[in-house]
């Protein structure tokens, strides 16, 4: 054990190494999510994108294959949200963290939700999806005939979100698919039940191995769980203790990597909804406080960004133009000569590999 001081800078090394974005990474697609735990899948492009930043080599069959060989799923998971993940860590994890799902969902729906019997909306939709694959809608729909006092969506939304263990079928959930996603119960679709819970320690060793040095905040955030705070104390022997710039504990893996704070960060173009912001309670880490209204947005949206020496330091979008799709780059600050050609040359291998042809155009921006 250890309790020494560490810099933001090199808390942002150490994180984006285990995020596989100081390099790209030669490992497999499943390898690298077994890494990585999830990556965040609300829009189905996004973990191609998200890989391909992080892989060296990225194709789009090399996600769509596994998904369609049912090695990996898309289904909700962390935060109650769309992630893309290992079929062998759904059904590792998905009883673990289904105390979050339930929490999570019986918040968002509020009074939508009281009074219903979870148990018993969840035997009526397993039912229906033994029977054939449902969409979202058409399942709340199928719901409304067992509950016919309360409203569609919620039933479909509480069914699919938190209760039951469903996963998306191919094509949903693939490149281009859009939201035409089916739902298939887990055990069907994989062959096999999820396994009971791990032991909330296992899940902390995770964490810190994909987004470490952190503390009980941070994991929680991350997994929508609570009480990491006691299980951070029962574990205190076996890890190694930080402080960061305010002098917090943090707590990490004996073995894992704590880069210097000048190793150097390429330039990186991340998804919306890139895990990599959504994983700490202080996420300084990785981009400064000033710059979160520009990619938090309202109704819950998260930007893609640009990391720039390591730190978000912009947002990018794309824009189909006729026969060209455009990509734009908007920095929010003005930045060197060399980093502006570090992030054209980046998006431009980006445009490429979304569109799959050279030649479109990028265009880059200072805000204001």
């Amino acid at each position: 054990m250890s309790d020494r001081a560490v810099t933001n800078r090199q808390l942002n090394r150490a994180t984006l190494q285990r995020q596989l974005l100081l390099r790209r990474d030669e490992r497999s697609v499943s390898e690298a999510l077994g890494r990585l735990v999830a990556l965040q899948a609300q829009v189905a492009n996004a973990p191609y994108v998200g890989l391909w930043s992080r892989l060296d080599g990225f194709d789009k069959a090399d996600l769509t294959g596994p998904m369609e060989r049912r090695e990996v799923v898309r289904a909700t998971l962390l935060r109650a949200t769309l992630q893309v993940l290992t079929a062998e860590d759904y059904l590792r994890l998905r009883t673990s963290l289904r105390p979050a799902l339930v929490k999570a969902m019986r918040g968002f729906m509020g009074k939508r939700a009281e009074g219903l019997d979870f148990d018993e909306l969840a035997s009526a939709a397993s039912e229906l999806l033994d029977q054939r694959p449902h969409a979202l809608g058409e399942l709340g729909e199928a719901l409304l005939k067992s509950h016919p006092d309360r409203d569609a969506p919620a039933l479909a939304y509480i069914s699919l979100r938190c209760e039951l263990p469903v996963v998306q079928r191919p094509p949903g959930g693939t490149w281009g698919s859009g939201s035409s996603a089916t739902y298939v119960t887990a055990d069907a679709w994989l062959g096999a039940a999820c396994h009971d819970a791990e032991e909330p320690e296992e899940l902390v060793r995770r964490y810190l191995a994909a987004f470490g040095p952190a503390n009980a905040k941070d994991i929680q955030v991350w997994s929508g769980l609570s009480g990491m705070t006691a299980v951070l104390k029962r574990m205190h022997g076996e890890l190694t203790i930080l402080r960061d710039k305010n002098g917090t504990e943090l707590l990490d893996l004996p073995d894992a990597p704590l880069p210097h704070a000048d190793t150097p960060a390429p330039a990186r173009l991340l998804p919306e909804y890139d895990n990599l912001l959504l994983s700490h309670h202080d996420r300084t880490r990785v981009i400064p406080d000033a710059y979160r209204p520009h990619v938090f947005r309202p109704g819950g949206r998260v930007l893609p960004t640009v990391l720039l020496d390591g730190f978000v330091a912009g947002v990018w979008k794309t824009q189909r133009q006729r026969a060209t799709t455009r990509l734009t780059v908007t920095l929010f600050t003005d930045v060197p000569e060399r980093d502006k050609e570090a992030v054209a040359e980046e998006a431009a291998r980006l445009l490429e590999f979304i569109t799959g042809e050279p030649g479109h155009p990028v265009e880059l921006v200072t805000a204001g």
